[in-house]
């Protein structure tokens, strides 16, 4: 079984996902007189906290133009642990729809939890609480992002990510020609899915539903009362197609449909 080769790139699209949320951020000042005099986009650049912090130190002349700028965020891809709270049946699976129209079968997908941290560098204060109370009302402790985790077969879902540890630390030390960083750091844990290899169905569709309806519980003595069918409208409708279902209710105690046949879109 191992050894077939698959990639939905589910691991990078939550990593993009995460960042896309916080690549938006700004930083606005004000004169005496309540007007906004300047809009700053905060950066938003993938790696570590010490990275950042690395290149402030190696830049000892201030005046220099490659020096990094303040304010910015980053943020990376901390842990990866499974979540047995979120576990499925691994024997189960679904049929799903490619993009060419073929039916593949599809086993439930491993819950995984991916931890992210946001590191927020400003020198100062004011700026980091800008940033601050522009992310932290959104989770309460979750903001749902949607994840487009299998393109071929369509399969979105909501991925929460939950906010769980806020951190403070200022770098300010040395004389006055050293760069004081304030540094607010952000714990977050992605609750993904990972899925399998996709695999031809042999299968066919499920074309016709049928339902039947018993006085008792013991069906094998019990007489049968009402049958329920539901068949896709048109019937040769294929995956993908525009198409509704229509119902049945037939009453067996005289042998005739009391509810007339009607179509429900979908």
């Amino acid at each position: 079984m191992l050894g077939t080769y698959f990639y939905h790139e589910i691991l990078r699209k939550t990593v993009v996902a995460f960042g896309t949320l916080f690549n938006d951020i700004h930083i606005q000042k004000e004169n005496k007189a309540g007007a906004t005099i300047s809009d700053l986009k905060v950066p938003l650049a993938y790696g570590p906290r010490s990275k950042f912090l690395a290149k402030l130190e190696q830049q000892q002349d201030l005046n220099k133009p490659t020096a990094i700028s303040l304010p910015r965020m980053s943020f990376e891809m901390s842990s990866l642990a499974y979540d047995g709270s979120r576990k499925t049946s691994i024997t189960k699976s679904f049929k799903a729809v490619d993009n060419g129209g073929n039916v593949k079968k599809v086993f439930l997908p491993v819950p995984y939890n991916v931890g992210f941290e946001l590191n927020i560098m400003c020198k100062l204060n004011d700026d980091a609480l800008q940033i601050i109370e522009q992310i932290l009302p959104f989770f309460q402790p979750s903001f749902n992002v949607t994840i487009d985790l299998i393109d071929s077969i369509g399969e979105k879902r909501d991925i929460p990510v939950v906010l769980e540890n806020i951190s403070f630390t200022d770098e300010y030390e040395g004389d006055f020609s050293t760069r004081r960083v304030l540094t607010y750091t952000l714990s977050f844990v992605a609750k993904t899915y990972l899925f399998g290899p996709i695999a031809e169905s042999t299968e066919g569709l499920i074309r016709k539903v049928q339902v039947d309806y018993y006085a008792d519980t013991d069906t094998t003595t019990a007489k049968r009362e009402v049958r329920y069918t539901a068949v896709p409208d048109p019937i040769d409708a294929e995956p993908g197609d525009d198409f509704g279902f229509s119902e049945t209710f037939t009453d067996f105690s005289d042998g005739k449909v009391y509810s007339p046949t009607r179509r429900e879109d979908v």
